[in-house]
C-alpha cells in the first residue's frame, strides 16, 4: 500500500466548521465600522489571512486603507473571533475520525492554517494538539500566506518530507492552490464555497470513510 510520505491538514472549514464562527466576527466588525460585508467578500476571504481580510473588509466597505484603522480591525477581529473559540467548535463530518486513523497508522502530519498562532491555540483545545508533529500558521510565514505555497512548502521542511509525496486536505479554493502550487495532492473537502476541480486534486463530499490507505491512492 502507499502511504502518503505526510498528510497535511486545513483547519477552518476543513477539520471544524468554523467558518460560522468567523461569518459572525466579520459581520460584528462591518457593524463596527459602520457597514454591511458583502456575500461575495465574504466568500473571498474564506482560506485567507488576517491581513489580506483586513484589506478585502475595508475595500468592501468603502474605506481608506488606514494602517492604523487596519491594525485596530485585526486586533479587535481576533478579540471577538477568540471569545467565540472558546464557546466551542463543531468537527466537520468525518474529520476527527481521520486524524485518529493517520496517527493511529504512524503517518507524520501537520497543521497549515491561515488563522494566527494565538486564535489557533485555542482551536487545537477543540482539534488535539497531539495530532500534530508542526503547526504552521498565517502569522508564521512572513507575508507569504495562501495561496501561496509557503505555508505547505515550510510544513514539509519541518517534517523533513518531500511535497509531492505529501497529500493536504484542505476545503477552500486558495488553500488548494496553495498546497498544489507547493506540489503537494490535495483532497479537496468544500465546505461553504466550491472548489474547481484540476490537476492533482481530488474532490469529495466529505471525510466520512477516508482512511490513510483511500490518501495514499490519491497518490498513484
Amino acid at each position: 500500500m502507499t502511504r502518503p510520505a505526510a498528510v497535511l491538514f486545513d483547519m477552518d472549514g476543513t477539520l471544524i466548521d468554523s467558518e460560522k464562527v468567523w461569518d459572525v466576527s466579520l459581520a460584528d466588525l462591518a457593524t463596527r465600522l459602520g457597514g454591511v460585508l458583502s456575500p461575495r467578500t465574504r466568500d473571498l476571504m474564506i482560506g485567507s489571512n488576517m491581513d489580506n481580510t483586513m484589506r478585502m473588509m475595508f475595500t468592501d466597505l468603502g474605506l481608506e486603507l488606514d494602517v492604523c484603522a487596519m491594525e485596530e480591525g485585526c486586533r479587535y477581529l481576533a478579540k471577538r473571533t477568540e471569545e467565540l473559540f472558546h464557546e466551542g467548535l463543531p468537527w466537520r463530518p468525518g474529520a476527527a475520525e481521520l486524524l485518529r486513523a493517520v496517527r493511529e497508522a504512524g503517518v507524520p502530519t501537520a497543521l497549515v492554517t491561515s488563522t494566527e498562532r494565538a486564535l489557533t491555540e485555542v482551536a487545537l483545545d477543540t482539534i488535539g494538539r497531539e495530532f500534530f508533529d508542526v503547526t504552521v500558521c498565517g502569522d508564521e510565514v512572513d507575508g507569504l500566506n495562501k495561496p501561496l505555497p509557503e505555508p505547505y512548502l515550510k510544513a514539509a521542511r519541518l517534517l523533513g518530507v518531500d511535497p509531492a509525496a505529501c497529500v493536504a486536505v484542505e476545503d477552500s479554493p486558495t488553500g488548494t492552490k496553495a498546497a498544489v502550487a507547493a506540489g503537494c495532492t490535495v483532497l479537496v473537502v468544500p465546505c461553504d464555497v466550491d472548489v474547481p476541480g484540476g490537476e492533482r486534486r481530488v474532490l469529495r463530499e466529505s471525510l466520512v470513510g477516508v482512511d490513510v490507505a483511500l490518501l495514499g491512492s490519491l497518490l498513484s
